[in-house]
């Protein structure tokens, strides 16, 4: 049987994306994914470089997976929030590697930074589309979609605060319209006040 590189690479990022969603980048070890991807360390290296490439390789195939399946588009922010929500329930890997790689890289640059940039600048020209574009002063497109993100995220990433809070029967299945209310909450448009 001939060997088969592209299938190499993706047993070894779906190793690594499980790896580094459970130890983070400091904690991942390349022993683990190489024999998890049924691959030799020697191919990781070859393929990817050290390990923070290798994170950074992981986290580009996770930001376009999730692009894929959760394009912006046309529909209204509660909407996409209930897609992303469903998105990051099937997949939760992908909340705890974004949030590993916040922890681990704070507010340093974070790998293709660039593309995701453009990416969500598609999404927050999404959030303005589907509202009264004329109504949208300031870049409330962008809070409404920073919020939105923390709204679908956060009640995800953090099970035990869920749990305090909402209490120990509050279902997913539950939360999912809660959210998309509160970001139709956050969406509908505000109107200025005189200061009164």
């Amino acid at each position: 049987m001939a060997y088969d590189s592209t299938a190499t690479k993706e047993r070894i990022l779906a190793a690594a994306a499980a790896e580094f969603a459970a130890h983070g980048v400091a904690g991942a070890r390349v022993d683990r994914i190489a024999a998890q991807a049924q691959a030799n360390k020697r191919a990781i290296y070859d393929y990817f470089g050290d390990k923070n490439k290798l994170f950074a390789a992981v986290l580009e195939h996770l930001m376009a997976d999730l692009a894929q399946a959760v394009p912006p588009g046309s529909d209204d922010l509660p909407a996409y929030a209930e897609r992303l929500f469903d998105y990051h329930r099937a997949h939760p890997e992908a909340l705890r590697l974004l949030l590993w790689e916040a922890l681990e890289l704070g507010d340093q640059p974070v790998p293709g930074e660039e593309a995701r940039t453009r990416h969500y600048e598609e999404k927050i020209q999404a959030a303005a589309d589907a509202t009264d574009a004329a109504a949208d002063q300031d870049g409330d497109a962008r809070t409404r979609l920073f919020l939105t993100l923390g709204l679908v995220g956060w009640s995800l990433a953090m099970p035990q605060l869920r749990r305090m809070i909402l209490g120990p029967d509050q279902s997913l299945d539950r939360l999912r319209p809660a959210i998309a209310q509160a970001v139709l909450a956050i969406s509908a448009p505000h109107t200025p006040t005189d200061g009164k």
